[in-house]
């Protein structure tokens, strides 16, 4: 009986952990992104055709939010005449880096991908 509850709370637990995640996701980046109508996959594309890595992903979309400015960004000088320039970012480096990660896992291609066994 011990051990069902013991899974259960760690169950729970992890559930609530991703909630939370996607909440501060959804609150900090993707409500600002659906309001503009800022194509989110698209400019997932752009860094992952530039950047090979996903810790090379990370550390320039960090970069980007921590400084931003057209010469940090990858996006053409076009697509700041459509959507604005983003504001600096004032959460702590932790969650900042725990929102990107949760950006890149929400729109990576990787996961629409089927491979043949």
């Amino acid at each position: 009986m011990g051990k069902i509850v013991i899974i259960f709370a760690i169950l729970t637990a992890t559930i609530f952990a991703e909630t939370e995640g996607s909440d501060s996701l959804e609150k900090n980046c993707l409500a600002c992104h659906k309001k503009q109508q800022i194509p989110s996959a698209l400019i997932y594309r752009r860094y992952l055709m530039k950047y090979s890595t996903s810790a090379q992903i990370e550390e320039a979309i960090f970069r980007y939010l921590k400084d931003p400015k057209k010469e940090n960004s990858i996006m053409p000088p076009q697509f700041f005449l459509k959507f604005p320039m983003r504001e600096k970012m004032e959460l702590d480096d932790a969650t900042l880096k725990h929102n990107i990660k949760s950006y890149l896992k929400k729109f990576d291609v990787k996961q629409y991908l089927i491979v043949d066994k």
